[in-house]
């Protein structure tokens, strides 16, 4: 796994490069054949459906002059007198009968001339009771049932309407029957009472000749009426089903003018236009199961398969040539990652292309550029960091002096030679080892010798409201720490700490935590609003010397690196923690670099 990873590393440049031209290699091909596709589709539905649109218009003009035959016949029927006679008297005798019915079918023979075009079977009734077909088995329903069969009732609530309707016939208890579509009218006189109806059937499937011939394999004829029943289609299975979604996708289209409509109708995404049989009060719908269709306009697994193998061939072309060109520069690459943090005289191997010579070429010159400066540079540190800090020894403050030395001759003038000399022993003390030690490492107990010097001085001149207690472990004070480490921030809680407290004491602790010396100075002062930061200087001026809190903490990351400094936490009215971390340094240990 590991080895894996780290191919992937020496290899990044070669592996974005090639996921980059890959992806847009697949993203490429994907977006034209998928835009080719769409367009192609869109281009053939309007195609297929302005030639549908004819289509319709042409099935249309077939159906107005069917229409126009059955009215012709039906306005015959109307004004016949003989007709209407025979609709509206009362029965006589046998040879009365045998006349009305033998003169009834002259004139039904006669009139059903004007439809002999089409096949058709006309039935007439009347309120006297009497019907008479030319053919029953058009629409084969008994004489009982047919005064209160629906298609009469919706034809007496309209009387002046033609209607088209559809009747199964009993077809769907008797497979042998044919449903059939029922134009039906009623028989007005001029006074506009009803005296007999007229119906004109035919076979649905005769019907469906009008349109079937245009029909195929996803490409489908529905005609419905006014409730949304599909009265035909050259789908069996629609025939008689109710279909309110296709009646209002239908009026839809006719009422707005639409060219077509995408819609989804029975589970499918359907491509639908429609026409308004204005004369036959009927709705013909086409429609087009599209991804049927446009499964045989486009074969989409082929054109998937093409363009799978055309883009990975490409890939590997893409491939090989990206893996040629990158490969001297990952090998540069993994040279140059082995190189140690600090081995600026390691060279790496100059092969490969003519970029890739020249970069190691250039590489190497840097390396040996780098080392010369380096070695400068930490030179120049190390002797820059000694001159400041030579310095920073040497700045004793003068007030400090002057304060001091008053306060001994003040102490002599008043008799206290005993107190006096020792004033003056701590403070030759203080200034042999901050100015006459050159040494920039001192023992913990230097340290400690300095630090009570410092605290005699002050409590000689302020008197002793701040006492100070010291808590060495024994087996630290033989450690080696920077000289003036701990002073400042002794002389901080001397001059900042106590402001309105009027005593306190401060506390001196030296420890040592596993590899790690630990100083801290901590006092019950003020306090302040402060968490592990450094505080901002309260004034420029230090009151012994120019090694401030901040030096302090920047001298120890000079000398032993950013894992030690100084950290701070106080809280008002709290005091204040100083905390001091080094490592642990014996005498004959140099501080690191």
């Amino acid at each position: 796994m590991r080895n894996v990873l780290d191919r992937f590393k020496y290899n990044g440049l070669f592996v974005k490069m090639f996921l980059v031209m890959a992806a847009g290699i697949v993203a490429v091909s994907v977006t034209t054949t998928w835009t080719t596709i769409n367009i192609s589709s869109r281009v053939f539905i309007d195609t297929f459906s302005i030639t549908n649109s004819k289509v319709i218009n042409q099935i249309q003009s077939s159906l107005d002059s069917f229409n126009y035959s059955i009215i012709v016949t039906m306005n015959k029927i109307a004004q016949s007198g003989t007709i209407r006679q025979f609709l509206t008297e009362d029965d006589g005798d046998s040879s009365e009968m045998f006349n009305a019915y033998y003169l009834m079918g002259q004139q039904m023979n006669r009139y059903r001339s004007s439809v002999d075009a089409y096949d058709i079977g006309i039935t007439v009734t009347g309120v006297n009771g009497r019907r008479y077909s030319t053919d029953r088995s058009y629409w084969p329903v008994p004489d009982s049932v047919l005064a209160e069969h629906p298609i009469t009732k919706r034809s007496l609530a309209e009387p002046r309407k033609l209607i088209y309707s559809y009747d199964d016939a009993g077809a769907s208890a008797n497979p042998g029957l044919q449903p059939a579509i029922i134009a039906s009218k009623a028989l007005v006189d001029r006074s506009g009472a009803v005296y007999g109806m007229m119906y004109f059937a035919v076979r649905e499937p005769y019907f469906a000749r009008f349109y079937d011939s245009n029909t195929s394999a996803g490409n489908d004829v529905a005609v419905l009426d006014g409730q949304g029943t599909i009265v035909s289609s050259n789908r069996g299975d629609w025939i008689g089903r109710q279909s309110a979604e296709l009646l209002r996708y239908a009026k839809e289209i006719d009422a707005k003018g639409l060219r077509y409509k995408n819609a989804e109708v029975m589970g499918k995404d359907q491509l639908l236009l429609a026409e308004q049989l204005g004369g036959l009060n009927l709705y013909m719908v086409n429609v087009i199961d599209k991804q049927q269709v446009l499964g045989q306009l486009t074969d989409t697994r082929r054109i998937a398969l093409m363009v799978m193998a055309i883009v990975a061939a490409t890939v590997l072309i893409v491939f090989l040539i990206s893996r040629n060109l990158t490969k001297s520069l990952t090998r540069l690459v993994k040279q140059i990652s082995t190189i140690s943090k600090y081995e600026f005289d390691r060279h790496v191997k100059v092969d490969g292309s003519y970029e890739t010579r020249q970069l190691g070429i250039a590489f190497n010159a840097m390396i040996d550029e780098l080392n010369a400066y380096v070695g400068q540079l930490v030179e120049t540190q190390k002797q820059r960091r000694n001159a400041e800090l030579e310095a920073l020894q040497q700045q004793i403050n003068p007030h400090f002096l002057y304060n001091t030395l008053a306060s001994v001759k003040f102490m002599v003038q008043q008799g206290s030679k005993d107190k006096a000399a020792e004033t003056i022993n701590a403070l030759i003390s203080l200034l042999q080892n901050a100015i006459g030690n050159v040494s920039e490492m001192i023992t913990v107990q230097q340290e400690l010798d300095n630090l009570k010097s410092y605290v005699l001085i002050n409590q000689v001149r302020y008197g002793e409201r701040i006492r100070v207690s010291y808590f060495i472990a024994p087996d630290c004070l033989a450690y080696r720490i920077p000289k003036l480490m701990i002073q400042p921030f002794i002389e901080n809680a001397f001059f900042h700490a106590f402001n309105e407290k009027a005593e306190g004491y401060i506390h001196i602790m030296v420890t040592q935590e596993g590899s790690s010396l630990v100083c801290e100075v901590v006092d019950n002062g003020d306090g302040m609003n402060l968490s592990g930061e450094i505080p901002k200087p309260v004034s420029k001026r230090q009151l012994f010397s120019g090694i401030g809190v901040r030096n302090v903490n920047d001298r120890i990351k000079l000398l032993f690196g950013e894992g030690f400094g100084v950290t701070i936490t106080s809280d008002i009215g709290e005091g204040t923690r100083v905390r001091i971390r080094i490592p642990l340094l014996k005498p004959k240990d140099p501080p690191t670099f």
